[in-house]
């Protein structure tokens, strides 16, 4: 999920967890073992670059922001904020890092999702903290695509990462001032840093309590956990938070899994509360208790409760012991497998090709068309695609190898193909195949239309439904180079439903200037799922979009646009069909899909 909303069901959502162990959905640089700037980490990326013979110098570092006496923008409730975090880099250009999820109707928000940096001790790596308001019109979309300008500013703090990580306790506390350096009553935020832990241990649990407070007039309350780790300042830090249950005073929760890295050890102190959810914000304490993962799984192998109690409001008082009580009806360490775990064991990586041969990209034999091959040498809009898209692909094919396709042209006299090989053999070898079969093409192939998606998704979902029969350690990758001027919407939208069951990703990238209107819709990052005509929802989002613009004006590499999402889409798929990695030891246990949150 990873800078996710916590209020995607009206502040009821779980956050924190399992998903976030993949990767953060907010940009990142993902050229970590390459840049100076620091940054979250993707396996994909990491194996790329250690192909290179590029060695990663850094320290993974997680931070945890809270904010403090926030303004208020909301005429009717509080704001709603969100933290986004940048580092600069040295051309002073930012970086964007990560985003938290947003709170609702607070102005003193303790965030739950991390931020993933990279923290090179060799280097001054400034980083920008930036508080927005989400408006309430954006609350069912993924932080990750919601438009900053869009938000109310609230305020931002700069400081440099060494600073944080060679304080005792980790933790620095910022003034926010306002844009340019305003200075005023902006709030404040504080920001905690800790060194990842490389395990794979989670621990599940299945927590319900009993005989809780009702806190509500007309009905019972809506009760939901919020579970903290006590760090060695003594401050609470939360890591992870349950879904609401609505209307119930003896609550049972869907599983929850968390990390070691989140709780650090098991005997390290955390803090369970109870809260009585309140659209508002204002959630109101049903009651606590301080234990540790050590005290919860004694819970459960001797299948008792505790009480919950509530703080007095008078120091020289005890707390107040309740009826409520804590019980865990499931406890189980399990092993998380990683993407490269996957790689490394045997897992292969089989890429497709294919190319946009519709009329929309121009005549080839001018100049301003996308097809021009240029006497002089220089590369058109596709064959630098294919460039830059082939040295980073060719890493990950086990053969080098790739089926090249083109759609949209009509072939010598022919009708026109929405699928037909690039050349004599279904197979080209390296980019430098893929550029050859592609020239060759032009000089054979007319251009002509419409665009459609459908049959080249549904050929690749051909060969990778075949695959199944053979071996479950392959998984494909279908690169479609396009204009964007998508006519099929629908029936493209039917063929990746039905191959999101598959061992299979697409990734789109996009040349010229056209809308990409389309391509955005298929690539789902709104955090809905594509909806096949017959009402079938897509088991899981397999698309990636790269404009190549946005890489050419230098927002994004190329590396990062397409690595980004394929590491969790490999995965979720791999997770859902319980594929473990080859030479698995029987003792490990991979979590259940049902346990992911989405």
């Amino acid at each position: 999920m990873g800078g996710c909303f916590s209020d995607v069901s009206g502040g009821k959502a779980a956050v924190g967890g399992i998903h976030n162990l993949q990767h953060q959905s907010g940009p990142s640089s993902n050229v970590a073992v390459a840049s100076s700037s620091g940054t979250a980490e993707n396996e994909a990326v990491d194996f790329f670059f250690r192909s290179k013979g590029l060695q990663p110098l850094f320290t993974r570092i997680e931070l945890s922001l809270s904010a403090s006496k926030l303004r208020d923008r909301d005429l009717m409730s509080k704001s709603d904020p969100m933290a986004v975090v940048y580092a600069q880099k040295r051309n002073g250009t930012l970086e964007e890092l990560g985003r938290t999820e947003v709170i609702m109707n607070s102005l003193d928000p303790m965030w739950i999702q991390k931020i993933n940096v990279l923290f090179h001790f060799e280097i001054v790596q400034p980083l920008i903290f930036q508080v927005y308001d989400v408006d309430s019109k954006y609350h069912n979309l993924s932080t990750k695509v919601l438009k900053l300008n869009e938000q109310d500013f609230l305020g931002e703090a700069t400081c440099v990462l060494s600073q944080i990580m060679t304080l005792r306790s980790r933790s620095m506390t910022l003034k926010l001032h306002g844009k340019e350096g305003q200075i005023g009553d902006f709030g404040s935020i504080t920001v905690h840093a800790e060194e990842t832990i490389d395990s794979k241990i989670v621990t599940e649990m299945r927590l319900r309590c009993s005989n809780l407070d009702n806190k509500d007039l007309f009905s019972k309350s809506d009760p939901f956990l919020r579970i903290s780790r006590v760090v060695e300042s003594g401050n609470p830090v939360p890591i992870c938070k349950t879904e609401v249950v609505n209307n119930n005073l003896d609550p049972v929760w869907k599983p929850l899994c968390i990390t070691l890295q989140q709780y650090a050890s098991k005997a390290n102190p955390l803090v369970i509360e109870c809260f009585d959810f309140n659209s508002s914000g204002n959630h109101t304490l049903i009651g606590k208790l301080q234990t540790s993962i050590e005290g919860l799984e004694l819970l459960y192998k001797e299948k008792i409760g505790v009480n919950l109690a509530i703080p007095s409001s008078r120091h020289q008082e005890r707390e107040k012991i309740l009826k409520g009580k804590l019980f865990v009806d499931g406890f189980i360490e399990k092993q998380i497998y990683s993407f490269l775990d996957y790689i490394s064991s045997g897992f292969e990586l089989n890429f497709m090709v294919a190319i946009d041969f519709t009329a929309s990209n121009g005549d080839p034999r001018r100049p301003d068309s996308l097809h021009y091959i240029d006497p002089s040498g220089r590369l058109n809009a596709y064959q630098q695609a294919i460039m830059d898209v082939g040295e980073v692909i060719q890493v990950y094919d086990s053969d080098k190898k790739f089926p090249a396709w083109g759609f949209g042209g009509r072939m010598y006299n022919g009708p026109v193909s929405h699928c037909f090989n690039l050349s004599g053999n279904t197979e080209v070898e390296g980019v430098q195949g893929i550029m050859a079969a592609y020239q060759n093409a032009l000089h054979t192939v007319s251009l002509h239309g419409p665009t459609l998606f459908g049959h080249v998704v549904n050929q690749a979902a051909q060969i990778a439904a075949h695959s199944l029969s053979q071996s479950s350690s392959k998984y494909f990758v279908l690169l479609i180079i396009t204009d964007g001027a998508l006519t099929d919407l629908q029936e493209t939208k039917d063929a990746l439903v039905r191959a999101s069951d598959l061992p299979l990703s697409i990734l789109i990238v996009g040349v010229g200037n056209a809308d990409f209107g389309a391509m955005e819709i298929l690539d789902a990052d709104n955090g809905q799922r594509l909806e096949s005509s017959t009402g079938r929802i897509a088991t899981r989002d397999i698309v990636q979009f790269v404009p190549i613009r946005d890489v050419h004006r230098g927002d994004i590499s190329m590396v990062q646009g397409l690595l980004e999402e394929l590491p969790g889409q490999f995965l979720t798929y791999m997770r859902s069909k319980g594929v473990k990695p080859l030479n698995f030891d029987g003792n490990q246990v991979p979590i259940p899909p049902d346990l992911l949150f989405t």
